[in-house]
């Protein structure tokens, strides 16, 4: 079977910025892929160059066994993106903003207002499908943005940090619906975020710094490889804490020790079992992967992201 998205050796730059720097990876069909970097790293332009807005300098890419080089059409009536920013009409309706993007696909009639229907029940649309969308909140447009990516039934939903400014019921909501996609339609799904805890419930996560790979795996391999687990321990002296020889901090009511893997956790309890009568073990998130991976926190902006407005 041919990958969702298979890219090799991709470099882009802005001038003498080099925003992606000789990139390759793959997505398998079916996959939920977590694309992670901080702002300005190189992600978007990865995205627009799988989207066909904008060409690579040099390297294969190709979505859905279709190269971009060649197979952009057919590319574009089987993906579905939702940006950043929002694509919707401001001075339209949710109904009509669907119904003009289902017709740029060649949708019409009963098949279109079916399709329509389909995204309302999904999404949950009933209630707005004819106000303007200049008229909803954020998480009504968020809501709309998305039905408009799927109204063509997409085998690659491509989301770029589609939940953010989201309060965290519709967060959750939104997330339920592209669970059941999955499930139901063996969707396939990139997703760009800036929340960890929604790339910790990926299949793969990718993360790239300086528009260059730093780290790919699942969560599990990436959390065991970059951060271990810790140790909530409650009770104890500092004293105590240092006599165990690991990395340790201070919180409420005793110290977190750093451990390399659960097994090491066990060989202390084991061997120091007075020290260890209220206690918990913690794995290492995907904030802690991050952070160990690229040295720097979700947000902020560097060279190739300045570089591409000027």
């Amino acid at each position: 079977m041919t990958k969702a998205i298979e890219i090799e050796g991709l470099n882009k730059s802005y001038g003498k910025v080099r925003a992606v720097k000789d990139l390759s990876f793959s997505v398998d069909r079916g996959e939920f892929f977590a694309f992670l970097g901080v702002n300005g790293a190189g992600k978007s332009t990865t995205i627009s160059v799988l989207c066909g807005t904008l060409p690579p300098d040099s390297g294969k890419v190709s979505v859905l066994g279709n190269d971009i080089s060649s197979g952009l059409s057919k590319i574009k009536e089987s993906i579905g993106v939702v940006f950043q920013d929002s694509r919707l009409d401001r001075a339209l309706t949710v109904r009509d903003n669907l119904f003009f993007r289902g017709a740029l696909y060649g949708l019409g009639g009963k098949e279109l207002q079916s399709r329509i229907d389909e995204v309302t029940e999904l999404l949950e649309l009933g209630d707005i499908l004819n106000r303007k969308i200049s008229r909803l909140s954020g998480g009504q447009r968020r809501r709309a943005d998305i039905a408009r990516a799927l109204v063509h039934r997409p085998e690659l939903l491509i989301l770029d940090e589609p939940t953010t400014g989201l309060d965290p019921q519709t967060r959750q909501n939104l997330w339920n619906v592209i669970s059941g996609l999955r499930s139901s339609r063996k969707l396939t799904v990139l997703l760009t975020t800036h929340y960890m805890e929604e790339a910790a419930g990926a299949d793969r996560v990718l993360i790239i710094d300086g528009g260059a790979l730093a780290a790919e795996g699942t969560p599990l391999e990436l959390k065991n490889r970059y951060c271990g687990d810790f140790i909530d321990l409650y009770g104890v002296s500092e004293a105590d804490a240092a006599s165990l020889n690991c990395r340790y901090s201070r919180i409420a009511g005793g110290y977190r020790l750093q451990v390399p893997s659960t097994a090491k956790a066990t060989e202390l309890i084991i061997a120091y079992p007075k020290l260890f009568l209220d206690y918990e073990i913690v794995k290492g998130n995907m904030d802690h992967v991050f952070l160990a991976v690229t040295g720097k926190k979700l947000g902020g902006e560097n060279e190739a992201e300045r570089g591409k407005r000027k």
